[in-house]
């Protein structure tokens, strides 16, 4: 795997993730109805949607933190919800980070990033400090590495998530609803950590509310509507002519919010 602080090409030829057919249900709630999807490398995809289309559900299975009941989904050409595949060594590759921030509040800023690399990537401690201070470095954390996760704010709780994930050098980022949590203030220094990692050609899956955003950093928006990719094309032709007419009613309430 290529480091997260590696130039990254930005031809996009190659397929990094792909869904066929993806069903998942939980008791007699269908959330996700034959999901298909392909994602180049390199390639931003947003997935907007009311709460409840399938989005989160969406970036589990992918991550493999969820068991889909049908369909089959690919990384990088590897059939992933295949029998008997090692799960931990799918994870690896594929970063994902939470709108709750998850860190472990007993653990400081520099132990919560390095613990994955020394016990799954197999580092020693000096060097996985050495990557963890580059990455806080490039994200404005590296006075907080001795920090508790209590004593930052919500923005560098949400920040040093990311570099928790990044620091386990993954070829894919997963990113849901990451500034939910947040206090507006705080959304932009979040969004502007995602906006670098676009830049340096990250492919990432991000569910998100920020439509703006959206519309600025993603190659391809998706809109999600009861379990399935209703709409889907570059980020102009969603937002400004929609094809479907629950695309545009969706994007007219968020207008009217003022969010657009």
């Amino acid at each position: 795997m290529r480091a997260p602080t590696d130039e990254r090409p930005q031809t996009r030829n190659a397929e990094a993730v792909r869904l066929e057919g993806v069903h998942k249900s939980f008791d007699d709630l269908h959330v996700l109805k034959g999901i298909d999807l392909s994602v180049a490398d390199h390639e931003v995809i947003c997935l907007i949607g009311a709460s409840g289309s399938g989005k989160s559900t969406m970036l589990r299975c992918v991550n493999l933190l969820e068991t889909i009941d049908a369909g089959r989904i690919f990384v990088e050409g590897e059939e992933i919800t295949a029998e008997g595949v090692d799960v931990n060594r799918i994870r690896q590759r594929i970063g994902i980070v939470f709108q709750a921030f998850n860190l472990f509040p007993h653990m400081t800023v520099m132990r919560n990033i390095t613990l994955a690399p020394i016990k799954v990537r197999g580092l020693s401690r000096h060097d996985a400090e050495t990557e963890a201070i580059e990455l806080l470095r490039r994200f404005g954390l590296e006075d907080k590495r001795d920090e508790y996760p209590d004593r930052l704010s919500g923005g560098q709780q949400q920040r040093a998530a990311i570099v928790r994930a990044l620091a386990m050098n993954p070829d894919i980022m997963l990113l849901d609803e990451v500034t939910s949590a947040l206090d507006p203030e705080l959304v932009a220094e979040v969004l502007n950590v995602i906006r670098g990692l676009a830049e340096i050609g990250m492919t990432m899956l991000i569910a998100t509310h920020e439509m703006g955003f959206a519309r600025d950093i993603a190659d391809r928006v998706c809109f999600l509507e009861a379990g399935v990719i209703l709409e889907q094309g570059p980020p102009e032709q969603i937002f400004t002519d929609p094809q479907s007419a629950r695309t545009r009613q969706f994007l007219q309430r968020i207008i009217e919010a003022g969010r657009l």
